[in-house]
């Protein structure tokens, strides 16, 4: 039989017969989303604006000489009061607040206590401004932990441990050798951020208290909602009576009204970040971004402001970052983390040798260089002294002989 003849043979298909799919439905259904932001982008974002309201804050109220930290943390706050309620009228981000049982009662039994120790803590920690430097602030930080977990036990939210309280210790010992190491130590400007520590301290244990139950939970961006307007109200009190009678409108003029716009976006949109850090990464996440965000600001106050960091100094903080650490992780997640970067250490040296050579030396290249920074801030060395005639006179040799 031909083929034209098979052909004709075929039989044509009834209407209702069934048709076998083309594509598997099922194959369908568990296709991938489509790609979403990186991980790295909103722990990126955190650092970068956690850091520039920092080293915002410090040059509005010293190198701009804009000597009013209260009517600045009014601003802050005002302006996260205005955000939030256009947030909550215009977009869907704050509807979880509708699950929060508020009432007038418990706003004024809950939220107004922690808004006095949120505008008590913002208070003293835009004073240490004035005294203090960058750098040493945020080594002075380093001891919330402390500070909360002390705080947990005065108030009978956790049981005392001993063991617990070892493991801080560390933070204790690091904090205490950057302290003596720190050359523009000013004692007023130590005891404000002690306050700004103890007070913050307070305002997170309370919160906790508030959010045990299952009713009350709420995100940082509900809370700001509730928390700017009394806070705002408080502080623009405070700052009616300290600050507005020696202010003028030269004082906000000479900072510009572009700047201090551009620094309250910057302090509400930091808000809005760690919601998103929060909800695409994890609170470990969040810890272990925070050191790395600490370091960046000691070391970028000591190129901005020139904020002089010894040897000392920076040996105490690592001892207190290397604590804090610790206390956050534990030593099984510290080995294991350990592990597994010493593991992608050596796979990634396997299959890029020459990039981990040039890695290595720019990591020993800067810690020189921050060394020999902080050795020459803080005056170990005197201040005419070059070692370029030195170093020419070395150079000048070896090419000398070389050339022999």
């Amino acid at each position: 039989m031909s083929e034209k003849e098979r052909m004709s043979g075929e039989q044509a298909r009834h209407p209702e017969q069934p048709v076998l799919p083309i594509v598997n439905p099922d194959v369908e259904k568990t296709l991938p989303p489509k790609p979403a932001l990186h991980p790295a982008f909103y722990i990126a974002a955190w650092i970068t604006l956690s850091g520039s309201v920092i080293l915002f804050n410090k040059w509005i109220l010293d190198t701009a000489k804009f000597h009013y930290p209260i009517a600045l943390t009014t601003w802050h706050l005002g302006f996260a009061t205005l955000m939030t309620q256009l947030l909550a009228r215009f977009t869907t981000v704050l509807d979880s607040r509708k699950k929060v049982p508020m009432t007038g009662r418990v706003y004024l039994r809950t939220i107004v206590p922690i808004g006095i120790m949120f505008s008590l803590s913002l208070i003293c920690g835009n004073l240490t401004y004035l005294y203090l430097s960058v750098s040493f602030i945020q080594m002075l930080k380093a001891t919330m932990p402390i500070a909360v977990l002390l705080t947990s036990w005065t108030m009978r939210v956790s049981e005392p441990s001993l063991k617990t309280l070892g493991n801080v210790s560390l933070i204790v010992v690091g904090v205490v050798i950057a302290s003596l190491g720190e050359i523009k130590f000013v004692l007023i400007g130590f005891l404000f951020q002690c306050g700004g520590i103890v007070f913050e301290a307070i305002r997170l244990v309370m919160v906790q208290r508030l959010l045990s139950g299952s009713e009350f939970k709420m995100d940082p961006l509900v809370s700001l909602y509730y928390f700017a307007p009394a806070c705002a109200i408080m502080n623009g009190v405070t700052a009616l009576i300290l600050e507005v009678p020696k202010m003028s409108l030269l004082d906000i003029e000479r900072v510009g009204y572009f700047t201090l716009f551009s620094n309250a976006m910057i302090a509400f949109l930091l808000n809005v970040s760690v919601v998103f850090l929060i909800g695409k990464t994890s609170s470990l996440v969040m810890t272990l971004s925070g050191v790395l965000k600490d370091i960046l600001l000691v070391l970028c106050s000591m190129f901005i402001f020139r904020d002089p960091v010894s040897p000392l100094q920076a040996f105490g903080y690592s001892v207190a970052l290397c604590g804090l650490v610790y206390y956050k992780l534990g030593a099984d997640k510290m080995k294991e983390y350990v592990g597994a970067g010493q593991r992608s250490w050596a796979d990634y040296g396997v299959r890029h040798p020459a990039l981990r050579r040039v890695l290595v030396f720019g990591l020993v290249l800067v810690t020189v260089f921050i060394l020999l920074g902080g050795i020459g801030f803080s005056g170990a060395l005197p201040a005419g002294y070059d070692p370029t005639p030195y170093a020419k006179g070395k150079i000048d040799e070896v090419l000398g002989k070389t050339g022999a």
